[in-house]
């Protein structure tokens, strides 16, 4: 062998070296990006489920899914199972599968995205409510892939429900309260001029329940409120619309079906009704109602309150526990209700 070749076979031994290390030097790094890439997803994992979010993705136009696992957990099925789009369309409530049928073919036609909150019942039978959230990747305009997030709103939608609830309804008696009072009255004067035809405000106020908090406390006072409320729910006939609006003052609202007799009957079955006695520890507590009736009608809601509570006037005049319906010219006292 020449010093040539010598030289020619050092040179490529030493080539061969390099790409060696080369490749020993790439080999470390995937490793280490791997290593990292793994730590990030466990991290990710880790967030996503402390954040109650999950990824997903559908293929286009196969319908194939991938689910992160905090997905399956969302829908309560074992991590890495088998997904078929079809079962788990099922777990949505029916309302809720074809508003989110509805929003897919929309994104889907218009290469764009949604938002929609969920109703879904999980493979175990347990109820929730999910935020989805959904992006389309298109090809040369052709959607290929359906992705977004999916998140557990449950706890978040009962708060939400919760703060409505108590921002319309009354806690002791679960009634509407006197802001949803406000709403259907002024809806019920609005539809009476569109129809031509007027329903009844009644206005009921409990007669001796001052006398039951001074002689026997607020404890019993609050027994007879919450004792009222469930009699006039139980009495409640249909169309008709039940509030609590003040202490011891309910009101009702009868449809535009009612005629003035028909509301002179409620009213007299509301007075039967809540003047039978209530059964407080060894107690039995009287309480009588009055009640003052309008016709809903007129220029504004104000004035057909203002009307039903002159004619409350009158029945408390009339010796209380008793109704009177309003009539022009009625005379009018001081109001312990403001509308």
């Amino acid at each position: 062998m020449s010093i040539k070749d010598d030289a020619a076979l050092s040179q490529l031994k030493d080539e061969l070296e390099r790409l060696r290390l080369d490749l020993e030097n790439k080999e470390k790094l995937i490793n280490e990006q791997a290593q990292t890439l793994s730590h990030f997803k466990k991290i990710y994992g880790q967030s996503s489920i402390v954040a109650q979010i999950g990824i997903w993705e559908c293929t286009l136009p196969d319908e194939a899914l991938t689910w992160s696992d905090y997905v399956y957990d969302i829908f309560e099925l074992p991590r890495g199972a088998p997904l078929n789009r079809s079962q788990t369309l099922d777990c949505y409530t029916e309302s809720s599968r074809q508003e989110l049928q509805k929003r897919r073919s929309g994104a889907i036609a218009e290469c764009s995205g949604f938002t929609l909150e969920a109703e879904i019942t999980t493979f175990r039978g347990n109820k929730r409510w999910i935020r989805i959230t959904a992006s389309i990747e298109c090809q040369d305009n052709v959607p290929v892939r359906i992705f977004g997030m999916k998140q557990d709103i449950t706890d978040q939608k009962a708060l939400f429900d919760r703060i409505i609830y108590l921002a319309e309804y009354d806690q002791m008696t679960g009634l509407a309260n006197k802001s949803q009072f406000h709403l259907k009255l002024t809806s019920a004067l609005e539809y009476a001029a569109i129809d031509s035809k007027s329903g009844f405000l009644l206005l009921i106020d409990l007669d001796g329940f001052k006398s039951i908090n001074d002689d026997y406390g607020h404890l019993a006072g609050d027994a007879c409120i919450k004792t009222m409320g469930e009699r006039l729910s139980a009495i409640n006939h249909t169309g008709n619309s039940i509030f609590r609006i003040g202490g011891d003052e309910f009101a009702v609202i009868a449809p535009s079906s009612y005629d003035k007799e028909e509301a002179e009957k409620l009213a007299q079955i509301i007075i039967e009704r809540l003047c039978e006695p209530i059964k407080f520890g060894n107690k039995m507590l009287k309480l009588g109602a009055s009640i003052g009736i309008a016709e809903i009608s007129g220029d504004s809601a104000s004035s057909v309150f203002i009307n039903a509570d002159t004619a409350l006037y009158s029945a408390k005049a009339a010796g209380k526990t008793t109704f009177r319906c309003y009539q022009p010219g009625m005379k009018s006292g001081p109001s312990r209700i403001e509308f």
